[in-house]
């Protein structure tokens, strides 16, 4: 297996200056990949136009996004990922994601959360046809096109599109769509026992899914979590404490208890922003760098 490892930007937004310290001590210090997710309400920046900015500094750091996909203009999205890849030059990473469950980010996605699987279903299939140059019709709930063709195509044929998710739905779907698993928030055996499952759903429906394709997004904290963040954590996301790793040894621990589930690409995140990305960098690339292969 090929260990790779990005870093997302965490929770808040980096300013040019922080993001400029961040593209170049990734590169410089052998990670993989920048990531930006996408929270409509949260203060991050869009990831389209963080990705865009990244990639234009830096002609070899892979840039990678988890993106909202429920409440999209499919064709809209399309043509950015699709531009997206071509300015990089096929270095994009593309997981889509469902989106939080909290208000106010619930009602800002503008779909409920019991109808984000089924636009899913119906939209990544699209995104595909227009992504290989087809020409597409569509009436449905994820929008109407007609005798619709995309361009410009992206470099990358086909752009590879993961998911995420822990349910059962969610797994089930991962095995008949996507080209690999990115989760949050889950054990090392919780990952391995949902493998399984994407693996039976993408056989039944007679397809694969590369061994190489299954990963792990995990937020860790360098130093003890303080108060008011733990509260805000636990507030969004009830099992993120506990699923937290704190201190630079916990964090390659669980990576590397991730690593014997056979799972291989992974993206770490600072649950709060560093006061210093180059100092944040060195610590991480000390810590779990030499894991990468």
């Amino acid at each position: 297996m090929k260990i790779r490892i990005g870093v997302g930007a965490g929770g808040a937004s980096p300013s040019m200056e922080a993001l400029a310290e961040l593209v170049t001590g990734l590169d410089e210090l052998g990670f993989d990949s920048l990531w930006l997710s996408e929270v409509l309400t949260g203060p991050v920046i869009d990831p389209v136009v963080g990705l865009a900015w990244a990639a234009a500094s830096n002609p070899r750091l892979k840039i990678g996004t988890t993106m909202l996909l429920p409440g999209r203009n499919v064709l809209r999205l399309a043509k950015q990922l699709a531009s997206l890849d071509r300015l990089s030059q096929g270095r994009l990473l593309v997981t889509l994601v469902p989106g939080l469950t909290y208000a106010p980010e619930r009602e800002a996605i503008g779909i409920d959360p019991k109808l984000r699987g089924a636009f899913i279903d119906e939209a990544l299939p699209l995104l595909r046809r227009l992504w290989a140059g087809e020409t597409v019709s569509h009436d449905g709930p994820a929008g109407t096109l007609r005798d619709v063709r995309l361009s410009p195509l992206p470099v990358q044929q086909p752009l590879e599109v993961w998911l995420g998710g822990t349910m059962p739905a969610a797994l089930e779907r991962c095995g008949r769509l996507s080209d690999g698993w990115l989760p949050s928030l889950c054990t090392p055996d919780e990952a391995v026992a949902g493998r399984v499952v994407i693996e039976d759903a993408a056989a039944r429906a007679g397809r694969s899914i590369s061994a190489e394709h299954f990963g792990v997004s995990i937020g860790y904290a360098s130093a003890p979590i303080d108060p008011a963040t733990a509260r805000v954590m636990a507030a969004r996301r009830p099992r993120s404490l506990e699923l937290t790793p704190v201190g630079w040894p916990a964090l390659r621990k669980l990576i590397e208890q991730f690593i014997g589930g056979g799972f291989s690409k992974f993206v770490v995140r600072p649950v709060t922003t560093p006061a210093s990305w180059r100092a944040e960098l060195e610590a991480l690339a000390a810590a779990v760098g030499d894991l990468q292969t």
